[in-house]
């Protein structure tokens, strides 16, 4: 048996109800419910944007950082912003468009 769910246009959605983004704001998260509701904003050329909203009530508190959590984070983040090419730290993430560091970039675009 499949709900439909409720569909509210942009910016009018009733009080209650916030996307993830929202939720992380207030320091909450969905915590395993399911989407509540929907916003759609018409766009002229593709289909609407859709955003899902999660009943605030039902939202549970962000989990704390553990010290396990930070090092495997750290260690993603140390990876996105390695070059796969000169083995360096970029300082910045390195562009999935690129596949490499800027420099590193030029030297092959200048070839």
């Amino acid at each position: 048996m499949t709900t439909t769910l409720p569909v509210y246009r942009w910016r009018l959605a009733p009080d209650g109800f916030a996307t993830r983004r929202q939720l992380r704001a207030l320091g909450l998260r969905p915590g395993g419910q399911d989407v509540a509701a929907q916003l759609e904003r018409s766009r002229r050329r593709r289909g609407p944007l859709v955003a899902y909203l999660y009943r605030i009530d039902q939202a549970k508190p962000v989990r704390p950082m553990t010290p396990a959590r930070m090092v495997a984070l750290e260690a993603a983040m140390r990876a996105r912003r390695t070059c796969p090419k000169c083995r360096r730290d970029a300082g910045y993430c390195i562009p999935r468009s690129l596949g490499m560091c800027v420099p590193c970039s030029d030297i092959e675009s200048a070839a």
